[in-house]
């Protein structure tokens, strides 16, 4: 049978999602609104470069619960591209690789507020704007003038088309989540139930990393 050369549009979320919370759901979900695309991957991190001095929760419970979180959506999906290869894993890297298997797809990267102003100091910035477009999540607290013009700095300087995603900005993070459960506080509605649920179930962020 021969494959299926159809070209798609391809967002990818990556991160450490430790733990996956909405707001990584409301921003995948708005990029695919947004800019028409097939589907959303979500690209759990392995061994990322910045995180090399942190200790945080297995590869194994992170996956699993940003599997449990989309499960119910049809439009996303999870690979273990990252998780899966040894050694420090670079974005780079990974767009290179599922480029060269479907050379037909257009990329969509999602960068989050942060990321868009430490972007350019990435492990080879211009591979990752080679092969992908970029989309950017930015806050309220951020200066609009500041955001548009570092978009066009980026633009400029690496070639790449950079558009922002319209998304309501919500105040939760990774590090609250963690926090909270460590202070005993409730995280419900701060991530899907099932994965408040996994938490507790295994125990997970009882020591503040």
């Amino acid at each position: 049978m021969a494959e299926n050369k159809q070209k798609r549009r391809i967002g990818i979320l990556g991160g450490t999602f430790n733990p996956v919370h909405t707001g990584h759901l409301i921003l995948a979900e708005n990029a695919y609104e947004q800019f028409n695309l097939d589907k959303v991957i979500f690209l759990p991190s392995g061994n990322p470069p910045h995180k090399e001095n942190v200790s945080y929760i297995s590869a194994k419970h992170r996956a699993k619960m940003v599997e449990i979180a989309i499960e119910d959506n049809n439009h996303f999906e999870m690979s273990l591209e990252e998780i899966e290869r040894e050694g420090i894993t670079y974005t780079s890297d990974t767009l290179t690789l599922m480029h060269e298997r479907e050379p037909l797809n257009e990329l969509f990267f999602i960068l989050g507020a942060d990321s868009l102003f430490t972007f350019e100091y990435w492990h080879e910035p211009d591979i990752i704007c080679r092969h992908c477009t970029i989309l950017v999540a930015t806050r309220e607290e951020l200066n609009p003038k500041e955001v548009e013009e570092k978009i066009a700095y980026l633009q400029n300087k690496f070639d790449v088309n950079v558009y922002r995603i319209i998304s309501p900005d919500f105040d939760i993070s990774s590090n609250l989540i963690r926090h909270r459960v460590f202070d005993n506080k409730s995280i419900k509605y701060f991530t899907p139930d099932k994965v408040v649920e996994y938490i507790n179930n295994n125990n997970l962020y009882k020591e503040l990393i």
